[in-house]
């Protein structure tokens, strides 16, 4: 019987993983997929998750991984570009985003996780269902029908998580959808950083990606296959409407674009005897700000602070798990009242089509003007509300002498 079951390899499994590893535990994180290569997945590394990062002494090595950093946003709006936010400022180990596609930050953290001892990893390996009496949770069933027992089951597995089948969800409700897709940067074109064009009808984000800008066209809710079906050159012209100065040339094909189904949802529960969510499984977040990753970190924080050492020494935990919601419902309730506030008075009005914009918003104009004022928006992307910093002690038998391993 292992202590602890991860059921998804995500950011917040992947974390949850080599935290309770670290303290001692015998740990087994399931993948369902072969590998960790998803295009389009979120690779925004806050400033948050990098204080996380340098606790365990594992920043520097991060920061080595292929990266790009961002530390401001501009928006483009009324005919010219406003400066918006400012990270730089930041008191914190690293004052950026570290753009790092997902699969290298997943990567990263398996790597440091094999050191220790009690770590497992098993790719190729999706859980079905738990294994549920009613009364508490043992463990997971995977596809193939092997059953694994535990003392404590982590659902990491998403917005579609097996636990939405067992625990009430409130849905918030959304009203957009995103459209990705990317666009080769022009040679000689240098950092580009995070903007954003608005006009009305149309809102593109572009992410610099070095070599290419990693594009997010924001649609009304629902409306991506009428859109769609007109075919590459009506959408390369609804994008145009955006960013005029873009060139679009390298958008070839309808399958170029991957649509994001934005949901806005949490658990009004997030566990029960022997089953603790976390991460999107616990709550969907939307893509405004980039923050999802890094939500997901701190709920891995948090939950190995409160249950590791007391798993590890086989101490009971039904009593805890509910600390942890306690802990995260906070800030999970106020960035996505945030991210509500934001689709339904902010981008959802600039979706309506009528006229176009001709002056920017007084808040955004005091953000160009107030340097200092950019720093507010800055930091509650880059450090969120309540960090967590990590408690939970590294035992002295979890790490390994062995060479590392990679399972599955």
């Amino acid at each position: 019987m292992y202590d602890l079951i991860v059921a998804g390899g995500g950011p917040a499994g992947m974390v949850s993983g080599l935290l309770f590893a670290r303290a001692g535990c015998r740990v087994l994180v399931l993948e369902k997929h072969a590998d960790f290569f998803r295009d389009f997945r979120g690779d925004t590394v806050h400033p948050s998750t990098m204080e996380i990062l340098q606790q365990l002494g594992l920043l520097d090595r991060f920061l080595q991984r292929p990266h790009s950093r961002i530390d401001g946003a501009e928006l483009r709006l009324a005919g010219r570009d406003w400066r918006i936010g400012d990270l730089s400022h930041l008191h914190t180990p690293a004052p950026f985003i570290a753009m790092m596609p997902q699969w290298e930050f997943l990567d990263f953290i398996r790597d440091e996780a094999v050191k220790y001892a009690g770590f497992r990893l098993e790719m190729s390996a999706p859980v079905a269902s738990f294994l549920d009496d009613g009364h508490r949770v043992s463990g997971v069933r995977l596809g193939n029908g092997r059953e694994l027992q535990a003392k404590l089951t982590l659902a990491a597995d998403g917005r579609n998580s097996l636990v939405r089948n067992m625990l009430p969800v409130r849905t918030l409700g959304s009203e957009i959808d995103v459209l990705w897709f990317r666009l080769a940067k022009a040679p000689g074109s240098g950092p580009g950083g995070l903007r954003g064009n608005v006009v009305r009808g149309a809102v593109l984000v572009m992410i610099d990606r070095n070599e290419y800008w990693q594009c997010a066209f924001v649609i009304p809710k629902g409306a991506a296959a009428n859109l769609l079906n007109k075919g590459i050159e009506h959408v390369r012209g609804v994008i145009a409407a955006a960013a005029p100065d873009l060139d679009l040339s390298g958008l070839m094909a309808i399958d170029d674009l991957k649509l994001l189904s934005v949901t806005l949802d949490r658990l009004e529960r997030w566990w029960k005897p022997g089953l603790l969510a976390v991460g999107d499984a616990a709550h969907a977040m939307s893509p405004i700000g980039g923050v999802g990753i890094n939500l997901a970190v701190q709920d891995a924080v948090a939950a190995a602070n409160r249950l590791a050492a007391p798993l590890a020494a086989g101490d009971p935990l039904d009593r805890l798990l509910g600390d942890v919601q306690k802990r995260r419902m906070l800030p999970t309730r106020v960035i996505q009242a945030a991210q509500k506030l934001a689709q339904e008075r902010v981008i959802g009005k600039l979706l309506e089509p009528g006229a176009p914009i001709l002056d920017a918003p007084v808040i955004v104009k005091l953000l160009d003007r107030c340097p200092r004022l950019r720093r507010i928006p800055g930091r509650l992307i880059g450090l969120g509300l309540r960090r967590e910093r990590v408690r939970s002690t590294q035992s002295e038998n979890s790490y390994s002498s062995e060479q590392p391993r990679r399972d599955g």
